[in-house]
Order: structure tokens, then C-alpha cells, then sequence
């Protein structure tokens, strides 16, 4: 017991890799509901027409774009379906977001402190998704493998 918890090698990579995908996808998929739920409101509002401006679309497709990737993106990470196109679409979501909405914004002081910008660190661990994969407790590794 003593050796496996000093020890620097992996209990169980693909349970790990499991976990991260659960939990990010879950909390991804809240964002992307509550702007599908709200979504007139949204796309009308102050921030998405002034702020946001993708490739000079309008509001509503850019909150569109934004649902896609927050929402059913994270749905198929969650299930592990399609998982490098859908972590390709979330990566790009989050890169924008942390390049042009909040411009290189990585840390920022907050009323309790210092606050990391969450783009960036859901952008941070897609990348790392996607070189590492999703293991093999996945759709993919299910359909997809030899």
C-alpha cells in the first residue's frame, strides 16, 4: 500500500481519464443548458451583441455555435462518442472565449482573491484530452477499436 501511494505509477489511467471526462462533461453541459434554456433572452442581450462576435455573425448564431459546443459537445465527451471532434469544438469554443471575449485573461483578482479564468482552464484540459484520448471506458473505444 505504502509503495503504490509514493509510487509515481498510474493505479488505472483509463478509470482516471473517466473521471475527468464525467465531471468536466457534466459541468460543460450545465453552461451549455442554461444558455439553451435561456437562449432568446441570451442572444438579445447586451453581452452577446456587443461582445461576442463571431466572425461577424450574428448573436444568435454565435450563441448557436456556443450551445453546440457547451451542450452537445459535452454530451458526446460525457459518452465518449466522437470525442477529438467534439473536444476539437470545445477547445475552439474556450480558445475564443479566452482570446477575444476575455483577452488573454488568465488570472484575474476576484473578491476572494485570485480567480483563474474558467475558459482557460477547461480549455487546458480538453488539450490535455486530446493528446491523452478518453480511454478506453468509452463509445469510442467500444466502436471504434480493433
Amino acid at each position: 500500500m505504502k509503495k503504490l501511494l509514493l509510487s509515481g505509477n498510474a493505479i488505472n489511467t483509463d478509470f482516471g481519464l473517466l473521471i475527468i471526462r464525467l465531471i468536466i462533461g457534466v459541468l460543460m453541459a450545465l453552461y451549455g443548458y442554461e444558455k439553451f434554456s435561456h437562449f432568446n433572452e441570451m442572444a438579445a442581450s447586451d453581452f452577446w451583441m456587443k461582445n461576442v462576435s463571431f466572425f461577424g455573425l450574428s448573436s444568435k448564431i454565435a450563441l448557436g455555435l456556443t450551445v453546440f459546443a457547451e451542450l452537445v459537445c459535452s454530451l458526446l465527451l460525457i459518452l465518449g462518442l466522437f470525442s477529438r471532434v467534439s473536444l476539437f469544438f470545445l477547445m475552439f469554443c474556450m480558445g475564443y472565449i479566452f482570446l477575444v471575449v476575455f483577452p488573454m485573461s488568465i488570472i484575474n483578482k476576484g473578491q476572494n482573491g485570485t480567480e483563474f479564468n474558467p475558459a482557460f482552464v477547461y480549455f487546458t484540459i480538453y488539450l490535455g484530452l486530446f493528446f491523452t484520448g478518453v480511454g478506453k471506458y468509452s463509445l469510442d473505444s467500444k466502436l471504434f477499436s480493433k
